[in-house]
Order: C-alpha cells, then structure tokens, then sequence
C-alpha cells in the first residue's frame, strides 16, 4: 500500500518556525512522483494550495511567499515543508499531496498551531 505519513507539526509562538516533513512508507518508496504540493485547512475555511513544486520548480500562494520554502529529498521520496516567520494565521492542518502520473496521494495531515 502507498502511503504518506506526516510530521512535524504542533504549536510554536509567533515568529517560530517548523519544518513538516512527509515521508512515505510501503509501496510510498517505489512510486515516481511527478508533482509535489502542500495545502492547509483552516477552522471555518476551504482547503487551500500553500505551495507546491513540479520539476525543479516551485510556487507560492502570496500569503506565505518568502517564509515557506519547499524541498524534496529525491533518495528518499520525501517532500519537506520550511516554514519561518509564522503568523497566527498560518494556523492550520497542513496536507502533503503527492502524485505520479496515474495516480495521487495526501498525507494524513498534521496540525499547526501558531500562538502565543
């Protein structure tokens, strides 16, 4: 079975920063992803693209450009998530999404909480 576990997350003040990380597991090691991307789900709001990279490049929703800065570790499969200078607003479920050509993958999604 493919699978993406999340990690990383959990509460940090105002300014703080965290790195998710979302590493796969089983069939996860084998597959050739082909984009990767974050999202996050605030209380109250719809799911929204933090950002996401395909090839060597990578994109932004305005809100965190500048802060949030992805990366991929090729070897193993992963996909990280830096996140710097985080504001309350950051707060939020954060999803790893991963998909091959045939196929897409989320991760069970971690929790950010960014408060003082």
């Amino acid at each position: 079975q493919v699978q993406f576990v999340e990690s990383g997350g959990g509460l940090v003040q105002p300014g703080g920063s965290l790195r998710l990380s979302c590493v796969p597991s089983g069939t996860g090691v084998n597959i050739r992803a082909r984009a990767r991307a974050w999202y996050r789900q605030a209380p109250g709001k719809t799911r929204e693209l933090v950002g996401s990279i395909v090839g060597g490049t990578t994109d932004y929703a305005d809100s965190v450009k500048g802060r949030f800065t992805i990366s991929i570790d090729n070897a193993k499969n992963s996909v990280y998530l830096q996140m710097n200078n985080l504001r309350p607003e950051d707060t939020a479920v954060y999803f790893c999404n991963v998909r091959t050509f045939t196929n897409t993958y989320w991760g069970q999604g971690t929790q950010v909480t960014v408060s003082s």
